[in-house]
């Protein structure tokens, strides 16, 4: 395998990278606030979680009435897109809002996204809240437009909204929640909803964490940074 580190010729400097970075973003950046191109990239990422939340959740919500039992009696366990077609209602979604705004906002949509990319000096604190800010804000329109479209069915279905399935703790559910937040922001670095509210915790700080620890594999593992806490070789 290449080294991280090269042996450099006599008389020669030690090269600890083959790849270029960008330099890191300014934890305040106060001269962003009079630039239009980041009000347009809240304005994206605020539009692109209101339809991510809208199409999402009213995908659920058509998923539980449509394998519903009591609804229908015929064949329920066969009704409905299925799960398989939930995971491509997500999918499908963030593949074309992420390219839709990528060159715009970076493509977050997703405040464990954000919060990651801030760790690893990619955004700038200012930017960092105000994304999170549009994109809290765009999930409860998006969620809201649901719950105005489909008032009985969101309160019948619980809103579709994350909870534990039967036979799983708290622990287990924040372990998943980490992983899968792992795994998204790790994608994110190498490319450049609620029945009880006890439980709200655990699908915030599961990602936050998943998160945290994708910024620290990328900086830390993958990237330049790794050399600032000594040298080192991969064999």
């Amino acid at each position: 395998m290449a080294k991280d580190i090269e042996a450099a010729p006599q008389g020669g400097e030690f090269s600890t990278k083959d790849y270029s970075d960008p330099p890191p973003a300014p934890i305040v950046d106060f001269e962003e606030l009079t630039k239009w191109s980041l009000y347009r990239a809240v304005i994206a990422e605020f539009v692109a979680t209101l339809l991510f939340l809208y199409i999402t959740v009213a995908t659920v919500i058509g998923y539980k009435h449509q394998s519903d039992p009591t609804v229908n009696t015929t064949d329920a366990a066969c009704s409905g897109v299925g799960i398989l077609g939930i995971a491509w209602a997500f999918g499908g979604m963030i593949f074309v809002l992420v390219y839709c705004t990528a060159g715009v906002s970076g493509g977050h949509i997703n405040p464990a996204v954000t919060f990651g990319l801030f760790l690893a000096r990619k955004v700038s604190l200012i930017r960092a809240l105000l994304y999170i800010i549009a994109q809290c804000l765009g999930a409860i329109c998006g969620v809201g437009l649901v719950k105005g479209f489909q008032s009985s069915y969101y309160v019948r279905y619980g809103g579709g909204a994350n909870e534990l399935s039967a036979g799983y703790s708290k622990g287990t559910g924040l372990a998943a929640e980490i992983i899968g937040t792992f795994v998204l922001v790790y994608t994110v670095f190498s490319a450049e909803l609620l029945s009880s509210t006890t439980l709200t915790w655990i699908f915030w700080v599961g990602p936050l964490i998943g998160a945290a620890i994708a910024a620290a594999y990328h900086q830390y593992v993958l990237r330049a940074s790794a050399a600032k806490l000594g040298s080192y070789r991969s064999n």
